[in-house]
C-alpha cells in the first residue's frame, strides 16, 4: 500500500458499514480519504476518531445526495479544487427497499436504480475524466456489488454492476490505460443495510444475522486493500465472498 501514501480515494456510502470501514482502513494506511454521504456528521466523527487513532493519513468529510447527478459533479468539482483529483474510487453507496416485482412502487424501484446504478455510473465516469486530465494511469475503480440478495428488483441493480464493471475493465483496455477495475461480492454481512428492509419487523432481520457467523465490515475493507495492493500488472477481476456457513 506504499504508493498510495497521499493519494486521493472516493468512498461512497461512508457514513456506516462497508463504506466507513472502508474508508477508515485507507485512512490507517495512508491515504487522503473523501467520505461522502447525505449525513455527514457520522462521517465527521469518524474522521475525528481516525485523527485520536493517529492515522498517517486524512478522513475528509462530503455531504452529498447520490440520487441527485448535480450533487456528484459539484464533490468531483470540489476534490478537482482542493486535492487535485481521485487516484482511487470506491462505489460503495447501495440501497435495498422491500419493493417485490410483482406489488413493489415503482419510486422504490427508481430510487434503487439511481444509487446503486446510475450514481455508480456517474462515479465512475468522473473519476475516470479525473485521472486521464492528470494522465494517472495506475488509478483503481472498485464497486462493492453483491452475491445474493432476497430483494429481486435489488439484486437485479447489482447484476447491472457485475456487467458494469466488466464494461467499464473492456473500456479501460480500450482506452490503452492501466486503471484497473474490480468487483468485490460479499454475501450476508453483518450492517444496518439488512436491517432496513425489515424496519417494520427488525425480528426476521436479526435473525437472519443470528442464522450464521457473517462476514464483518473489516472483512471486506480487507479485501479492498489487498486488491490495491496488488502489483499494477495484476488484474483482479472479481472477489467473491461470503460466510462459510451461508448456503446460497
Amino acid at each position: 500500500m506504499d504508493r498510495w501514501k497521499g493519494r486521493v480515494a472516493l468512498v461512497t456510502g461512508a457514513s456506516v458499514g462497508i463504506g466507513a470501514a472502508i474508508a477508515k482502513s485507507l485512512v490507517q494506511h495512508g491515504m487522503k480519504v473523501v467520505g461522502c454521504a447525505r449525513n455527514v456528521k457520522q462521517i465527521e466523527a469518524l474522521a475525528a476518531e481516525c485523527v485520536r487513532s493517529g492515522f498517517s493519513g486524512t478522513l475528509i468529510p462530503y455531504k452529498c445526495d447520490l440520487s441527485v447527478e448535480d450533487e456528484i459533479l459539484s464533490m468531483f468539482t470540489w476534490i478537482k479544487g482542493q486535492h487535485q483529483g481521485v487516484d482511487v474510487c470506491l462505489n460503495n453507496a447501495g440501497l435495498a427497499h422491500p419493493e417485490p416485482l410483482l406489488s413493489g412502487k415503482t419510486s422504490g424501484w427508481r430510487n434503487m436504480m439511481d444509487v446503486n446504478v446510475l450514481a455508480l455510473s456517474v462515479c465512475t465516469r468522473e473519476a475516470y475524466q479525473s485521472m486521464r486530465e492528470r494522465k494517472v494511469d495506475d488509478g483503481h475503480i472498485i464497486n462493492i456489488n453483491r452475491y445474493c440478495s432476497n430483494g429481486h428488483f435489488y439484486a437485479a441493480s447489482k447484476y447491472a454492476v457485475t456487467a458494469l464493471t466488466e464494461g467499464l475493465r473492456q473500456e479501460l483496455r480500450e482506452a490503452k490505460t492501466h486503471i484497473r477495475a474490480t468487483s468485490i461480492y460479499p454475501g450476508l454481512v453483518e450492517t444496518e443495510l439488512l436491517y432496513r428492509p425489515f424496519s417494520e419487523n427488525s425480528k426476521k432481520g436479526a435473525a437472519m444475522y443470528n442464522r450464521i457467523e457473517c462476514l464483518q465490515t473489516y472483512d471486506i475493507a480487507n479485501a479492498v486493500v489487498y486488491v490495491l495492493s496488488s502489483p499494477p500488472h495484476v488484474q483482479i477481476g472479481d472477489i467473491q465472498m461470503r460466510p462459510v456457513e451461508q448456503l446460497t
